[in-house]
């Protein structure tokens, strides 16, 4: 199953892809919905693709956004769904679906296509994919790819765990590991961050 997943791995450079982990409860019309619709809208006049996991809530936010920005072309908006009992079909805004039968595989492809990781608000699934990214970074199994959390809600967060993992009796992390995610409150500062880092990855060329 690695192997075959290792294979989406990219060997030339398209469009820079940007995953939005978030919540599958939010509305659409409710403030969180709306600004990461503008946000993924935003990223794709850029040039970015928008990688989702397909679902509801904030996850049909940002593939909504995407699909607005770049409605001819379906590949700039996709989702990467996994079957479950409860969950809802695949939102009517993915151009471009995978689906998985395993949690595992679902995580790894996010890890493997994404050249940065926004995290919005979000319940335990998305904690489950920003600790899996905050991790790979940490132990430089992904290097050069933004994780950017978007919201107070992940600044106490971020703010726990370093109080609670930099003691100085139990010392459990080390202090560059807290520089890795990049906390902000605004739809604005999450698109300067991407425009930064897009920038350096068109500089770079090809993927190594």
């Amino acid at each position: 199953m690695v192997n075959q997943l290792t294979r989406l791995r990219r060997t030339t450079r398209d469009n820079y892809r940007v995953t939005i982990f978030g919540s599958a409860r939010l509305a659409p019309g409710t403030l969180p919905y709306e600004a990461v619709k503008q946000l993924a809208a935003e990223l794709t006049a850029m040039g970015c693709d928008i990688v989702t996991g397909g679902g509801p809530g904030l996850m049909r936010a940002a593939n909504e956004g995407a699909a607005a920005a770049a409605p001819a072309t379906a590949g700039r908006s996709v989702g990467v769904r996994v079957a479950l009992p409860f969950e809802q079909e695949v939102n009517p805004f993915v151009g471009a679906v995978y689906e998985h039968r395993a949690f595992f595989s679902r995580l790894h492809h996010f890890m493997i296509v994404s050249d940065a990781f926004v995290v919005v608000p979000g319940g335990i699934g998305t904690l489950l994919e920003l600790a899996l990214a905050w991790q790979l970074l940490q132990v430089r199994k992904l290097y050069n790819v933004p994780l950017i959390l978007v919201g107070d809600m992940w600044t106490g967060l971020v703010a726990w765990a370093r109080e609670a993992m930099l003691r100085d009796d139990a010392r459990l992390a080390d202090a560059p590991d807290f520089a890795i995610p990049r906390c902000v409150r605004t739809v604005d500062e999450t698109v300067a961050l991407i425009r930064s880092s897009r920038a350096q990855w068109l500089a770079a060329g090809a993927p190594p």
